[in-house]
Formats: structure tokens, C-alpha cells, sequence
């Protein structure tokens, strides 16, 4: 039987269904005035049967367990899939999981929420949104505003469209570019999410992505040789910028050199990078700038909302193309993206999460270093960093005797920096780290 410890008073009653507390209502580490700031309490309990209770509920109506494939337990905890899987509230950079245990957590949404859960002034401007009704059947004023002040800030920007999703963001901005060009081969490099178009996953039909071309990160040879193939017909490259490290500079101008010898699109997904690396994405700190460029995740702070942005005489082609979709301009989301561009006016916040990021890194690396455990190293940069375990199996057994420290990491990839990672949240995730290697350590001697 896995077990887990938590902290004293980290057990928290979950509201009844429909249930809405105000915000200061929400636990929040820094009102906890039972806590010890300067340890975590080693009260043990065994993996609740209320955990379990929902994971089953959970499998028996959700093909997978959850409709985010990061959030199926086996993608969070490996194949025993042990561990807390939903939650109840969540605020700052803390969650309430079923149980009703409290947690630090690194994971911050896959990266969507930068400020930290519940931002009060996020969740006020969404509040409002909602109370003068959120969509109707004109477009709301918010779109014309957001899309402006995107066009402001994004160095590439002269027009937006709004959807829901990365992934719909990225195959908009495919078919802009083949619409823009009438070609229809894309070479490409990154992940950009489960459409069509790119994924060879089992339901795919062929046809579909039969004129993409994937080649590795940073292999400028394999670039070359790719559009060399694709002639003529070369439509856009598609690069994610950041993959764990910066990119090469000669990876990026040989991208961009490409695309202006043949004629194509270039474009950038930003959809991690964006309002978190940089507000205007990688962009902002490359020579080059792309044609188009796609963003969402830290855009909104966890609420559903993308953007493909881009040169004016590309992005028309938009208008004659058909990307549609009946909740891409809702106000809920456009006004969360409101108060996310208020905040980024008002201070550097991306300077303020490579500070965290390095940090939570720093600790986490030096915990690595104490504990004398060999088979992990540290990836990533700064603001969005990764465990590397040579062992799927050892990582389980980390991640298990971390979250028995109260702190969730994210298995497989990036942890990410937020505004709402105070000192005693960085704190909690090096002691959690180090408790954990330790015991990891002991175990495999024993």
C-alpha cells in the first residue's frame, strides 16, 4: 500500500457541489497561521480511499481518466497510477486534491498559469465578464481591445485571431500559411498538439499529414535537406523555439533564410514562451522575427484562450480561408488575457520567474547534489525546468515520497516558475526534493 504524509491542518473539507466561496475564503499558505514556516510536518496517511474513489469514478466514464493526457494518472505517477488525481480548489501555487490534502505544486497548470491560481485580479475581471454576460451574438469589445494591446506587444503582430486551444492555434496558423502561399507542404519541428495535420497517432488517416515533414530540433542538415525536398511546394516552417534549451542561433536564421528563399511562412509556436520566457515570446530575444506566431498557456493564466498573431498581409489570408469557432472571442477568457497584459504592464513579471525558476531549480539541483543521487540531472531553463531520471521506475518512487512532503513535480516535463512560488513555497519544494532523494537513497541501499 503506497502511503503519503501531510502536513498538520493540510486536510481541508471539499465544498458541496455548486458551493461558491469568495477568494479570500480559498486556502492560502500565507494565512495558514498554524503552520511551521520552517518545516513540513511527517504525519503519515495511507493513499485515501476518496483518492481512489475518484480515480475509478474517473476511469469508469473518462476513456484515459481525464480529458488532458498529462493528467491521466499513469502521465502523472507512472504505470501504478497511485496518487492523487483531481482536485477541489486551487490557489496561489497550492491545491486541494480530493483527499483534502494541500499540495506545492510545480506544475502550475502544464505551464497555462503564471501568476498563480485564483489571481485576485485575474478572477475579478473574469467575474465581471461573466456578470455583463459573456458572449452573445455580436463580438465582444474585449476582442478589439486584447487583439490591440497583442499587436502592441508582440513584436511580429499586425493582426490576431482568437481560438480556445494551442493545438487549434497551431493548425490555424497552418492553414494561414497555405492559404497565404496556395502551397501545401509544412516542415516542422516541436510538439503542436493532437490535431491532424502534424501527429501520426492511431486515427490518423495518412492523407492528413501527408504533406508535413517533422525533423529534429536543432538539426539545421535535416532542415536543409527537408525543404530541399519539399521544393516549390514549401507552404511554412513551423518551429517551437525553446525545446529544454535555447535554440542555436544559426537553427533559427537557417529557418528564416529558408523561408525567404522559397517563399514560405515562417512560423513560431509561443504557445510555452510566450507571457512567460518573454511576454512577446522567444521572439522578443531572437535576431529574427517569424511571419506568424501562435499563443495561449500564461496568455490568459489558466483560462481557455489562444491567439495566432502576425505580419498584416499574411494574417489577411485569414479572410479567405474558413477558421471559425462559436467561443473564440468569449469574454471570459479575453478578460482574463485583460488583467494578464496589465500585470506584464505594470512590472517584468517574465524577469520575475526566471528569478523563482532559478530558485526552484537551484534548490532542487542542490538537493540533487547533497543527496549523492546518481541517474537524475536537471534540464530546462529558468522559467519552465525538468527532472531527467535514467529510471521511469525511480522517478515513481520520487515523485511518491515528494508528494509525502506535500509538493507535486511534474514526471517526464517541465515544472514551471510562477509569481505566486514565495520564498517559503521555493523553501518547501527544495526540503521536499531533498527529503525525497534521501529516502530514495536509503531504500535502494537497504
Amino acid at each position: 500500500m503506497r502511503f503519503f504524509r501531510r502536513r498538520d491542518r493540510e486536510r481541508v473539507d471539499s465544498p458541496a457541489a455548486g458551493d461558491v466561496e469568495p477568494p479570500d475564503d480559498q486556502p492560502d499558505a500565507a494565512d495558514d497561521a498554524d503552520a511551521d514556516d520552517d518545516a513540513w510536518a511527517s504525519a503519515a496517511h495511507e493513499d485515501t480511499d476518496e483518492d481512489a474513489l475518484w480515480r475509478d469514478r474517473a476511469t469508469a466514464v473518462i476513456p484515459g481518466g481525464a480529458s488532458t493526457g498529462s493528467k491521466r494518472p499513469e502521465a502523472l505517477y507512472g504505470e501504478a497510477g497511485a496518487g492523487p488525481a483531481h482536485y477541489t480548489r486551487a490557489r496561489g501555487c497550492e491545491l486541494v486534491t480530493a483527499s483534502g490534502l494541500k499540495l506545492v505544486d510545480c506544475t502550475m497548470a502544464l505551464g497555462a498559469v503564471a501568476l498563480g491560481y485564483a489571481e485576485e485580479a485575474v478572477t475579478q475581471h473574469v467575474i465581471g465578464a461573466v456578470a455583463a454576460g459573456n458572449v452573445s451574438g455580436l463580438s465582444h469589445t474585449l476582442e478589439v481591445e486584447v487583439a490591440e494591446r497583442l499587436c502592441d506587444a508582440i513584436p511580429c503582430a499586425e493582426g490576431v485571431r482568437f481560438l480556445k486551444t494551442g493545438a487549434e492555434a497551431v493548425a490555424a496558423a497552418v492553414r494561414i500559411a497555405r492559404t497565404a502561399t496556395g502551397r501545401s507542404t509544412v516542415v516542422g519541428s516541436g510538439y503542436f498538439g493532437w490535431l491532424d495535420w502534424w501527429t501520426d497517432a492511431p486515427g490518423v488517416p495518412p492523407s492528413a499529414r501527408e504533406r508535413y515533414r517533422h525533423v529534429p530540433w536543432g538539426d539545421v542538415a535535416a532542415l536543409e535537406e527537408a525543404v530541399d525536398a519539399a521544393g516549390d511546394d514549401l507552404a511554412a516552417i513551423i518551429l517551437e523555439p525553446v525545446v529544454e534549451r535555447l535554440p542555436d542561433a544559426g537553427w533559427i536564421a537557417a529557418a528564416r533564410a529558408a523561408c525567404d528563399r522559397r517563399g514560405a511562412v515562417l512560423i513560431f509556436d509561443e504557445i510555452k514562451t510566450g507571457f512567460r520566457l518573454r511576454r512577446g515570446g522567444y521572439m522578443e530575444a531572437a535576431e529574427v522575427l517569424p511571419d506568424l506566431a501562435t499563443f495561449g498557456k500564461a496568455m490568459a493564466n489558466g483560462f481557455p484562450l489562444a491567439a495566432v498573431v502576425g505580419r498584416g498581409a499574411i494574417m489577411d489570408a485569414a479572410r479567405r480561408t474558413w477558421i471559425s469557432s462559436t467561443l473564440a472571442g468569449e469574454a471570459t477568457a479575453l478578460a482574463a488575457a485583460t488583467a494578464v497584459l496589465d500585470w506584464h504592464d505594470e512590472r517584468d513579471v517574465c524577469a520575475e520567474l526566471a528569478t523563482i525558476g532559478a530558485a526552484m531549480r537551484g534548490g532542487v539541483s542542490e538537493a540533487i547534489e547533497r543527496s549523492g543521487v546518481a541517474g537524475v540531472e536537471m534540464a530546462g531553463i529558468d522559467p519552465m525546468w525538468l527532472l531527467r531520471w535514467d529510471d521511469p521506475a525511480r522517478q515513481t518512487r520520487f515523485q511518491e515520497l515528494a508528494l509525502a512532503e506535500g509538493v507535486l513535480f511534474k514526471r517526464g516535463a517541465y515544472n514551471f516558475a510562477a509569481i505566486a512560488h514565495d520564498e517559503r513555497a521555493v523553501l518547501a519544494i527544495e526540503r521536499a526534493a531533498s527529503a525525497a532523494l534521501v529516502r530514495l537513497r536509503e531504500e535502494e541501499r537497504e
